[in-house]
């Protein structure tokens, strides 16, 4: 029996996908290897299970693959196609070598032993050994391609997973290469990855689009365990984990998957887990690898690593500072001896500590983890590592794959002797876009994007020489020979537009010339370069004689040298679209002309340049005769002509058979008239059948792409389209009209003719090319496939492109052939593509190419004889150089910028010269006199030219502010965000502020405000001290709680509401008491009420004393806060880093506390900075102050020493100035001033001097006036000098007193100035000393509180490490706690209703008691019916409920048994045997009948009363239930507060630990040092302890304070210890004395009463209204019975009369009822017989109604059993078991 599995598209996050075990192969796949491989019935052991004929079924052969069957190889691979029936030989091309490498591919590197890598080359997998660089190949079994190589981990076998329609996995054996085993139907199109588990037997493999299947194969046996799809997108890799083989894990673009294999009742299934990357930005994942505790670590696209545990990101891992762990993506995780390696596209290999990742926790989800690798290896510049694999015989050595295009050797091992990353290979990276072969040897040139040129020895197999430039290769071409005899000469086409002519020559000439010791058999050397393009130059031709090279670029250019010693350039011309190839016409044409092929679809054929009419000195330009092409799509057309071709051959096919039907039909009709007249008719009758209509014509609107194409005529070419053109070869020609205009359109043309291509619609032609005899044609397919074509001689129009060989080379998905070249002597072929991948085939049979090769190598052409003196040529490095065109532009734009310029300087030195003559003039006019002279306005020639100018200067400026609004505004923005960044923050600078007269300083604090962030944490704390709670314990929570229930148990306990009197009513009739018995019964009642108001006083006080008794869990407040001080402070302490150290509760801390300690230290330092900073700005304020006073101080020192001799006046003192760094905000005040001081200084030396110079001429001029006036007014001066001297007068005695005393107070002012300012300096260096001394204290205090600042950090850091855990424990004791109180308050409140109801049990039976005292009273004394009514009151009496009275009466009582089951009677209806059979129904005539329906009522309300009694019984049973189960339940829940409170304590007990272990730095003096050992002070200060001196005071006062409360306490205890011995003998005294009162008591009760009796209800019954009621009542019946009684006798004797008469009349009757009697005999006589008749049909109907009753019975029991059954069928569906038959067989 088969199994097929069924595929599912379910791309869900929890995907479960399984698979049943393939027990046996497919027939289909059974028959696809008999196609492909020999019979393998010898392999293959066939066996049927035990027991198979037993069992009488057939069952399926299970297939065994022998471990030592092999496939044959030449069965397996993939041969080429050959056309059937021709004569082609299969090995037309054999492999040669592979000189390129797929480096970008993933994973494509292998080592299967320490000599061999193994890697993918196109349809190939290369083994190359590492030292000799031999090569052996396997080739793909299918042609579609290879997508993954992995070697077992044994190394003997390695596994293939191809590409292509259904590809297989074949595993080879290693070394002999033999196809071991294949895998068959694990994917559709292609494999992505594949992977051995680490025992071997087992293989994962992934598919790629469109399925993504995940497969894994029991390869020995090529079957397939389990398959399911792995995501809806590309998976990049698979892997087992090493430690548990049933977890695999995939991953690829945005996911990452976690697959288990479960056993389950149905077999063994697939389940995968999609990762949830939650707040993690969604990223591709390339490399990862499973840990052994199952996590996973993964990459990320930006270079982080991800920890993935569960499904989920458990923590995303970074460097410090936030830096990535790689720059770019990490592509390949490995778990080597217990490290972490991890390799990144940055070139970097990391090694990592494996245990810090793995025990990582992160309690932020937006955190990450920050760790630092422990070493780390950068392999160098411009390395991207793809994957390394390890040396089996080397711990340290790695081979790893680099993108860059090399294979490196690594050594890992991190020692002094570690070796440089070594290359040990270097390719191409990426596609190889150009290369040729020599034309003379067996030489190859390539180049690509990554900028190198290689030569290549393609017969030796060995790289010749490597050279780099600054941007990739786009185009390269070997000279011609005869251009370059020797062939060392090619040229290479750059992307920025740069060609350069290379030389290749061998340097071993060259060595003794040069003085090197050591070179190569190869150099390649620049002789010139070129940039003649601006884009990349896609196509460089020569013409066949050489003198013209042609270059074809993107920018839509053709670039045209003559070629010699040094290429000149001749010009270019524009083409319509990029270039894709250039080819030269064949020298058979008359005329030369080069065919240039463009993208767009476009072919241009120009003539060759005719140099002598070219004019090149503006322009490169040059107009030569051009003929354009303009593809026309014609393959609708060719399909519309073949449809239309194949119905007229089934319409000529159709007549010709109606002509053979008419010619027998007329032979028919010769011989059968009538039939033929019959088939003519029906002829007419037919309908021709409608044709469908014929495909359309489609025309693309833009031309497709052509690959390529070559000359077939002058004229004429072949061109190969892609797109929807593809498949077909056209066969194109020029038309024969001219374009006038190079602007007009250029028209479409179709075709001529067309060759379809087989089997390329969707596969075109890349390259072709001819070998040398023109027999053979060489195609290069999309595919990567070569097809080559046999050809007659020279057929150009290939009408013999029939047959062909056709053989899948490179990658078939993007390995298309980039070019295809033969070597010069036709024994070659060689091919490059996008795949990076270099094949060189031999065209001869591999025999006859190995003995014609034998010895042969490739002769590298020796150097020119100048080579060594001519110097290296300029190279062009710059991608931003100008182009040959651009840059004749630039020169023609420069010289025409020299000769504007040479104008201007013209023109500005004829305006200096006017300039110069105007200011002259000027000059002179001043020289006139001023009548004479020309004011300013007579030199304006016209006003309105100086409007005009002044108006173009306003527009100019305003134009100017406009142009400069933007400037002005990014600048303005760009300093308030300096601003805001680093100076709007601060409030403080630094200000430093100085003494007058002494050195000393004070600086302030640079203050910044407090952050956003401190705001933020302030308010949250604020906030939750709003939210918290009143700090009180739970514990006090619950005895208030319990407090509360208490006083409302007490509220709920009253007095007994048994009122004597109010038992004693009843219904009766009321009887009024004589007028003569009121006062008596008034004084009775009083006397009473007083009695009771006397008992409910007393009561009260005892319920007062009750009240106030203490509860017996009642403590002293005082008491308990002394014993928990006593707790805290007293006994035996442990220290803190003790490991039995227990944290009490008050000193416990947790991050948060620790939290907002930090934000108050950060308060408290900012305030203090603040309060000192303040002080320091205030100082800096009063000395501003004190120098401005100082300023007029010496200002009025002046004035008073101008009033004193010169030899009187004392120094005046310097004023003080501000130093720059007292006013530091004077930097940041920018005002319009200093902005015009800055442009001042920023203006050029020139115009100064010219300003200068205008200033010295227009000084001259107003020179002598200044002189004239300044001569006048010293002459004014000196007169008024001179008067007042001659008219001086002597003063008088009084003027000479009063000068003294002015020139003594003037003294006096000088000295009294003086010392004010020395005061002002003294106080203010006297206040700054004040508050220096304050600052160095400050100092101090914020040091320590920097320290203190670090500690607490530390600590918060620590903190929060323990806080998820410790909030977890802390509402797990919280919740405990809570449920604890919750379960102690229902056990109060059900204690609490218990105590309530046992007081209503109380209460009921105190209400029993009292209605057997109103019973009593009610009989009264000597009451002759007293036992019948007793026995009436206690006769137990069947009574319904009155809940259940209530639902009876609603329901309808469907039978009577119901009814009495339904009926709510007690158990205890039965009477008892006392009740002797009393009938309580009448009551007796001698007993009152008040008397007795009051005992009926008395008799109701005792049965209630018991009712209620059994009721309350039975809810204190429950409660009592309720409350011991509570009980059970507080003590469990007390163990798990307990088990909760110390997992707490010991999480408190590490943390505290983890605490002790944080360093805090603590100053002290040595005299604060008293740790003395042997009278010295320790080295090591661990074992010491640090107090504060007012802590070590306080514990040395405790021990006095101790020895004073030891004695106190001793004291109290002795007192205590007397007043309890005393205590205990006044109870026993009281105790006697009430003992003797009870006796007395008693005795008096027996003396007086007989028995006893409840005194308060004696009291509180001392009246009976009833008995006197009952009394008067009597006596009142007894009146009015009498009278009754009389009139009762008068009505008897008138009834007696009427008896008398009614017997007379009845007597008539009887009469009358006898003959009736008679009659009636009669009548029944016949009545039964009729009756007998009708009975048997009633018989019959009744038999019926019994077998219909029968019939219904056996249907309900039926049904009854086809529920049972459907029952127990859907149990044992959900149980999963097999359904048994019923034990007996169903009912009929």
């Amino acid at each position: 029996m088969e199994q097929e599995l069924e595929k599912k598209d379910d791309d869900t996050a929890f995907e479960t996908q399984a698979s049943d075990d393939f027990d046996y192969l497919q027939d289909e796949n059974y028959a696809q290897e008999a196609e492909t491989a020999a019979p393998i019935e010898e392999g293959v052991e066939a066996a049927e299970k035990e027991g198979a004929d037993k069992a009488g079924s057939r069952k399926p052969l299970e297939r065994v693959l022998s471990a030592n069957f092999f496939y044959e190889y030449e069965d397996v691979y993939s041969k080429p196609f050959i056309t059937p029936d021709s004569e082609i030989p299969e090995d037309l091309l054999t492999f040669s070598y592979s000189f390129g490498y797929d480096c970008t591919r993933r994973v494509n590197i292998q080592l299967i032993d320490e000599q061999t890598i193994l890697f993918v080359a196109g349809n190939r997998v290369i083994l190359m050994d590492i030292k000799t660089k031999e090569q052996r190949n396997v080739q793909s079994s299918t042609g579609g391609g290879i997508g993954i190589v992995m070697v077992h981990p044994s190394g003997n076998y390695f596994a293939v997973g191809e590409k292509g329609i259904n590809p297989n996995i074949i595993i080879y054996e290693y070394p002999s290469l033999k196809p071991y085993r294949i895998m068959r139907g694990g994917t559709e199109q292609s494999y992505a990855f594949a992977d051995f588990n680490a025992s071997g037997n087992l293989l994962a493999s992934v598919g790629g689009n469109p399925d993504y299947m995940l497969t894994i194969w029991n390869w020995k046996q090529e079957k397939i365990v389990l398959r399911s799809k792995a995501f809806s997108q590309d998976v990049y890799r698979v892997t087992f984990s090493p430690e548990n083989e049933e977890q695999l894990t995939t991953s690829g673009t945005g996911h990452i998957r976690f697959w288990k294999m479960v056993e389950t009742f149905t077999g063994l299934k697939l389940q995968g887990e999609l990762g949830r990357f939650g707040k993690t930005a969604l990223t591709d994942i390339d490399g990862y690898v499973e840990l052994p505790d199952g996590k996973v670590v993964s990459g990320s696209e930006w270079g982080n690593m991800l920890l993935w545990d569960g499904g989920l990101i458990k923590v995303e891992l970074c460097r410090r500072d936030g830096k990535p762990c790689h720059h770019g993506p990490i592509n390949q995780f490995v778990l080597d001896e217990g490290e972490l390696i991890t390799v990144g596209a940055d070139g970097c290999v990391r090694v990592w500590d494996f245990e810090t990742i793995d025990t990582a926790e992160s309690y932020d989800e937006d955190s990450q983890i920050e760790m630092e690798p422990m070493n780390e290896l950068n392999v160098g510049r411009n390395v991207n590592l793809q994957f390394m694999v390890k040396f089996k015989d080397s711990n340290f050595i790695w081979c790893a794959q680099d993108a860059s295009g090399r294979i490196w050797k690594l050594d890992l091992s991190f020692s002094n002797i570690t070796q440089d990353p070594e290359c040990m290979f270097s390719f191409h990276s990426g596609a190889i876009q150009a290369m040729d072969l020599s034309p003379l040897t067996y030489l190859m040139a390539t180049t690509a994007l990554d900028r190198t040129v290689r030569i290549y020895d393609f017969v030796r197999n060995k790289t010749m020489a490597i050279v780099k430039y600054s941007q990739g290769g786009t185009a390269l071409v070997w000279a011609p020979l005869v251009l370059d005899p020797k062939g060392n000469m090619i040229v290479a086409g750059f992307e920025d537009g740069v060609i350069r002519i290379l030389e290749i020559y061998n340097p071993q000439d060259l060595a003794h010339v040069a003085g090197r010791s050591e070179v190569g058999e190869v150099e390649i050397r620049l002789k010139q370069a070129l940039k003649p393009h601006t884009a990349d130059v896609t196509a460089i031709a020569y013409d066949y004689n050489g003198e013209m090279l042609a270059t074809g670029s993107k920018d839509n250019t053709v670039f045209f040298f003559l070629t010699g010693n040094k290429y000149a350039p001749v010009g270019f011309i524009n083409v319509p679209g990029p270039v894709v190839s250039l080819e030269w016409s064949p020298p058979t044409h008359e005329t030369t002309t080069l065919l240039i092929f463009c993208e767009n679809g476009y072919v241009v054929q120009t003539a060759y340049p005719d140099l002598e009419d070219l004019d090149t000195t503006l322009t490169f330009e040059i107009p030569i005769l051009k003929k354009y092409f303009r593809f026309k799509s014609i393959r609708s057309s060719i399909e519309r002509n073949a449809e239309i071709s194949q119905r007229q051959k089934i319409k000529d096919q159709k007549e010709k058979e109606k002509q053979e039907r008419l010619q027998k039909k007329k032979e028919m009709a010769e011989e059968n008239p009538e039939l033929a007249t019959e088939e003519e008719e029906e002829d007419e009758e037919e309908e021709e059948e409608e044709e469908e209509p014929l495909p359309m014509i489609y025309i693309p609107a833009e031309p497709n792409a052509i690959f390529c194409g070559f000359y077939s005529d002058p004229g004429q070419f072949w061109l190969s389209v892609a797109g929807y053109d593809c498949g077909y070869l056209y066969h194109c020609r020029f038309a024969e009209e001219q374009r006038l205009n190079e602007d007009d359109p250029i028209m479409m043309n179709e075709p001529f003719a067309f060759l379809a291509v087989e089997d390329a619609s969707e596969n075109p032609i890349r390259q072709m090319a001819f070998n040398s005899e023109g027999n053979l044609l060489f195609c290069g397919m999309e595919n990567g496939a070569v097809r080559i074509y046999p050809l007659s001689f020279n057929d150009y129009d290939l009408k013999s492109m029939q047959i062909y060989w056709s053989l899948s080379i490179h990658d078939n998905d993007n390995g298309h052939i980039k070019r295809i070249c033969i070597s010069y002597d036709d024994q070659f072929l060689v091919t490059c593509g996008a795949d990076g991948n270099i094949f060189a085939f031999s065209i001869l049979p591999q025999e006859d190419i190995a003995e014609l090769m034998r010895g042969r190598q490739a002769r590298v052409p020796s150097p020119r004889r100048d080579l060594a003196t001519d110097k290296i040529a300029d190279d062009i490095d710059d991608p931003n150089a100008y182009s040959l065109e651009n840059a004749k532009k630039k020169a023609e734009m420069d010289l025409i910028m020299k000769l504007a310029e040479e104008k201007k300087a013209k023109k500005r030195h004829e305006l200096h010269d006017l300039q110069d003559e105007f200011r002259e003039l000027q000059v002179k006019n001043a020289e006139l006199p001023e009548h004479v002279q020309l004011k300013k306005e007579d030199f304006e020639l016209d006003r309105q030219i100086r409007k005009d100018i002044e108006r173009q200067i306003a527009h100019r400026i305003e134009l100017v502010y406009k142009e400069m609004a933007w400037e002005r505004e990014k600048y303005h923005i760009g300093l308030q965000k300096l601003q805001a960044r680093f100076r709007n923050a601060v409030e403080f600078d630094s200000i430093i502020v100085r003494c007058f007269e002494s050195d000393h300083k004070v600086s302030t604090y640079r203050v910044t405000s407090l952050s956003e962030k401190y705001h933020k944490l302030r308010i949250d704390m604020l906030r939750r001290s709003l939210i918290q709670t009143d700090p009180r314990s739970i514990d006090t929570l619950y005895k208030e709680s319990r407090s509360a229930g208490l006083d409302k148990g007490v509220a709920a306990q009253q007095d007994l509401d048994v009122d004597l009197l109010k038992g004693s009513q009843h219904p009766q009739a009321k009887m009024n008491v004589g007028v003569r018995q009121t006062d008596r019964l008034q004084n009775l009642m009083t006397k009473a009420e007083k009695a009771k108001n006397k008992i409910d006083q007393r009561k009260k006080e005892w319920k007062d004393l009750y009240t106030s008794r203490p509860d017996d869990n009642y403590e002293d407040p005082n008491d308990v806060a002394a014993i928990k001080e006593a707790q805290e402070n007293m006994g035996d302490f442990k220290l803190k880093t003790a490991a039995d150290y227990t944290v009490p509760e008050h000193l416990r801390i947790n991050a948060e506390k620790k939290r907002n300690q930090l934000i108050h230290l950060e308060e408290l330092i900012h305030e203090f900075k603040v309060e000192m900073s303040s002080k320091v700005v205030d100082l800096r304020d009063a000395k501003i102050d004190i120098i401005e006073q100082i300023t007029s101080l010496t200002e009025e020192l002046r004035s008073i020493q101008t009033m004193l001799d010169p030899s009187q006046h004392l120094p005046i003192p310097t004023v003080p100035s501000l130093y720059p760094d007292e006013m530091p905000e004077k930097l940041f005040q920018i005002d319009q001033e200093k902005v015009l001081e800055f442009r001042e200084e920023r203006s050029s030396i020139k115009k100064r001097k010219e300003m200068s110079q205008q200033l010295n001429e227009f000084g001259k001029s107003s020179e002598t006036p200044n002189i004239s006036k300044a001569s006048s007014m010293q002459q004014l001066e000196r007169n008024t000098v001179k008067s007042p001297v001659i008219e001086m007068i002597k003063p008088s005695q009084l003027e000479d007193e009063i000068k003294i005393i002015e020139e003594k107070t003037n003294l006096y002012l000088q000295t009294a100035v003086l010392n004010e300012i020395s005061d002002l300096i003294k106080n203010f260096d006297a206040e700054l000393r004040v508050i220096c001394h304050q600052k160095c204290k400050l100092d101090i205090a914020m040091k320590m509180s920097d320290l203190r600042h670090v500690t607490l950090f530390e600590e918060v850091l620590l903190l929060k490490e323990f806080e998820k855990s410790e909030d977890i424990l802390q509402e797990r004791v919280n919740q405990r706690i809570t449920e604890r109180l919750e379960t102690q308050v229902k056990s109060e409140e059900c204690l609490q209703q218990l105590e309530s109801k046992k007081r209503d049990v109380v209460k009921q039976q105190e209400k029993e008691k009292a209605l057997h005292a109103t019973f009593l009273m009610s009989l009264g004394e000597n009451n002759r019916h007293a036992d019948f009514l007793t026995r009436v009151f206690k006769k137990k009496i069947k009574r319904r409920r009155k809940s259940e009275a209530k639902i009876s009466a609603e329901s309808d009582e469907e039978s009577d048994e119901e009814s009495d089951e339904e009926s709510g009677y007690s158990d205890e209806d039965e009477s008892d045997a006392d009740d002797g059979g009393v009938d309580d129904s009448a009551c007796p005539e001698t007993c009152d009948p008040a008397l007795f329906e009051n005992t009926l009522q008395l008799r109701e309300k005792r049965l209630d009363i018991e009712e209620a009694l059994a009721e309350e019984k039975k809810s204190v049973e429950l409660l009592k239930k309720e409350y011991d189960m509570i009980a059970k339940k507080v003590k469990i829940i007390e163990g798990n507060v307990k088990s909760a409170k110390k997992d707490l304590e010991v999480l408190q007990r590490e943390k505290q630990q983890k605490l002790n272990e944080l360093y805090v730095v603590v100053p002290l003096k040595l005299h604060q040092v008293e740790y003395i050992v042997n009278g010295d002070m320790p080295n090591d200060l661990v074992l010491g302890l640090i107090f504060t001196n007012p802590a070590l005071m306080l514990l040395q006062k405790r021990i006095k304070e101790l020895q004073v409360e030891k004695d106190e306490q001793r004291e109290l205890y002795k007192q205590a210890r007397q007043k309890h011995v005393q205590l205990l003998r006044d109870k026993a005294e009281m105790e006697a004395e009430i003992a003797e009162l009870e006796e007395v008591c008693y005795q008096e009760m027996i003396r007086k009463f007989g028995r006893v009796v409840d005194l308060e209800a004696l009291q509180t019954l001392s009246v009976n209204m009833t008995l006197e009621e009952l009394k008067e009542k009597i006596g009142g019946n007894d009146t009015r019975f009498k009278r009754r009684i009389k009139r009762n006798d008068e009505k008897i004797l008138e009834l007696q009369a009427e008896l008398t008469d009614f017997t007379r009349q009845y007597t008539c009757r009887l009469d009358q009822m006898n003959a009736m009697t008679v009659e009636k005999r009669k009548i029944e006589t016949q009545l039964n017989g009729q009756q007998k008749k009708m009975g048997v049909e009633l018989q019959k109907q009744k038999a019926k109604l019994e077998e219909k009753q029968n019939l219904i019975q056996l249907v309900e029991r039926q049904a009854k059993e086809i529920n049972k059954l459907k029952d127990d069928i859907s149990l044992l569906t959900r149980k999963g078991g097999h359904i048994l038959p019923p034990s007996q067989p169903p009912l009929p």
